[in-house]
């Protein structure tokens, strides 16, 4: 009798059949030549991400950015325009300046100018972000990540027939890249034709692993971990952590002959409800036949007044809306809890009433683990993957951060970041200073002063800034930076746990009193255009960290309040009782016991 597995036959693709936009062979190399030929547009990360799902038919049945028509429908009725429902509209935007005469061929390309498309040019159309954003996302609050960088795209979007030379390249995880088709191979040879997908950005813990496996369980059929490594929400574990850990846990404790780890290289738009859609439907497109939604499924956090952007069920509730349509079924995140004299996970609403449990909640694992420096305990999360994340991610104490000060000119910002400056060398610790005058005669030199370029002067500190606080020092901004979109921008290159804005909220007369450079007096007389305060806008910061006055407080008492709240939230230990520089000591503090209710 034969051992081998029966294929299954797997669900259709997302409208039928699988979109395939690569060219080969003969036409391959005649596209490849007459691309040198052609104009180039550089696209960013986001459309890079977006272009190679669309070429390999993850976002069928799309072939190609979307017309006009198809956009316009997608922002108010989540349909294209044949009625096929997808949510988010995926779009090429560019500035109108790189583009050729109308009806061209361009080639497309990605940072390192490496051809990856043609475009033949069929349709440009301008587009307004704040709809959009409005429309699909549901706010136009900044503090989204989303929003913040829609500001900084193309002003017009283009579509038109794909033919894609060259796949991006990569040189992690080759082996777990995979198309739609070589996923649903793979999954055909299984031999079930029932499939669980499971979409991750963080680290996977035993709960996500036992709920895994009861969900392949419950439908009899195998498993896709399908964990996003494109662009995900700023100040995530880095996807090259992450799948390190995934691959470990697939390998090591899951079933081989019903169980996939594939990578997708997928740019969220952190966008709650819709995005849930549209997870489902990709997933529908490598095979899946059910998909595990969790709370507040691709949700961006909180928003400018601390409120979340969804509700924490708004996005099953969606999907559950539209999951028969779409042919993919809902399978909820159930809640488990720890069986502390089990040694097993359990579903709430199963545990006798007066069971012992265990549970560690999201801010206890980051506050109490991860940010001391502590291994997670072996009953939350597998041994391997707390020692990578203790690797990857030190103490608090000994992470990098930026402090970012903001406020009009005079303010007192840069006297106030001085002294700092000098308590955190005091400690031991090493700090950049990104001063604006500094910046401007050597990394900015030549830019004005208009809004674009006080963006790129801003930008370029937030990405100089980035890199320092992620390879763990301390930088001090002190620029004026007035504009709350470009602040927010920063906050993502930073990272949002390691960015301090701190607001420096000094009154414009009393600036204009300290003015020794007599730049407000000459700004009011109009010999200067543009001022922050007189003629251009000074947007005052809606939920900083920390606000100091400056009108009745001296500057080190300013200092020490910010000194303060570094020690309060583990940047800095406390002065008196450790050096910075040594490790704090791993006290074992009791795992966190709650009774089951």
């Amino acid at each position: 009798m034969s051992n081998e597995t029966k294929r299954a036959e797997l669900i259709t693709p997302y409208g039928g059949k699988l979109v395939n936009l690569v060219v080969d062979g003969e036409q391959r190399q005649e596209l490849l030549e007459r691309s040198s030929r052609l104009p180039s547009v550089q696209i960013s990360q986001r459309a890079l991400c977006d272009l190679e799902l669309l070429a390999t038919g993850a976002f069928s049945p799309l072939d190609r950015f979307m017309r006009k028509a198809d956009y316009e429908r997608v922002l108010t009725e989540m349909r294209l325009t044949n009625g096929v429902l997808f949510p988010i509209p995926v779009t090429l935007p560019v500035d109108e300046s790189a583009l050729p005469s109308w009806g061209e061929q361009i080639t497309l390309s990605d940072a390192r100018n490496n051809t990856i498309a043609i475009m033949q040019i069929e349709e440009v159309f301008h587009w307004d972000a704040q709809r959009e954003a409005r429309l699909v996302l549901g706010t136009t609050d900044p503090r989204h990540p989303l929003v913040s960088e829609m500001n900084t795209w193309g002003k017009v979007y283009v579509s038109g027939e794909i033919k894609v030379i060259d796949l991006p390249k990569y040189y992690d995880f080759v082996d777990l890249r995979m198309t739609p088709a070589q996923v649903r191979e793979r999954l055909a040879a299984m031999g079930y034709s029932n499939v669980v997908a499971f979409q991750t950005r963080n680290p996977m813990h035993r709960i996500h692993e036992e709920l895994t496996k009861r969900a392949a369980e419950e439908v009899g059929g195998s498993l896709l971990i399908h964990p996003v490594v494109g662009m995900t929400k700023p100040g995530d574990v880095d996807h090259y952590t992450r799948v390190r850990v995934y691959r470990n846990l697939v390998e090591t404790y899951y079933d081989p002959k019903r169980t996939l780890l594939s990578l997708l290289p997928l740019a969220m738009r952190m966008a709650g409800p819709r995005e849930a859609v549209w997870h489902a439907i990709i997933r529908r497109n490598y095979g899946a036949t059910h998909f595990i939604i969790g709370r507040d499924h691709a949700g961006p956090g909180k928003d400018g007044n601390g409120n979340p952007f969804y509700g924490p069920y708004e996005a099953q509730m969606m999907l559950e809306q539209y999951g028969e349509e779409i042919g993919v079924k809902p399978i909820e995140f159930k809640e488990l809890l720890y069986l502390a004299d089990e040694g097993r996970y359990e579903e709430k609403h199963k545990i006798p009433p007066d069971a012992r449990v265990f549970s560690i909640s999201g801010t206890e694992v980051r506050e109490k683990y991860l940010a001391k420096g502590k291994l997670l305990p072996e009953w939350f999360t597998r041994k391997e993957t707390a020692e990578i994340l203790q690797q990857m991610y030190p103490p608090r104490h000994k992470q990098g951060f930026c402090l970012w000060f903001t406020g009009l000119s005079g303010s007192g910002k840069s006297t106030t970041a001085e002294i700092v400056t000098s308590m955190l060398l005091e400690r031991g610790r090493q700090v950049t200073v990104l001063d604006g005058d500094v910046v401007r005669t050597h990394l900015s030199k030549g830019l004005g002063f208009s809004r674009e370029d006080r963006d790129t002067n801003i930008l370029r500190i937030g990405f100089v800034a980035g890199e320092i606080a992620r390879h763990g020092g301390i930088v001090i901004s002190a620029a004026i930076s007035p504009y709350r979109a470009t602040r927010n921008e920063v906050r993502k290159m930073v990272g949002e746990d390691r960015f301090i804005e701190i607001f420096v909220d000094t009154p414009i007369e009393v600036c204009e009193q300290r003015d020794v450079k007599g730049l407000y007096a000459r700004a009011r007389r109009g010999q200067i255009t543009g001022f922050t305060g007189v003629d251009d806008p000074y947007e005052t910061p809606i939920d900083p960290e920390i606000t100091i006055y400056t009108v009745g407080v001296s500057a080190e008492e300013n200092a020490r309040k910010i000194i303060a709240y570094l020690e309060e939230h583990g940047f800095l230990l406390p002065d008196g009782t450790k050096n910075n520089l040594n490790e704090q000591e791993n006290e074992e503090e009791p795992e966190v016991v709650e009774p089951a209710n």
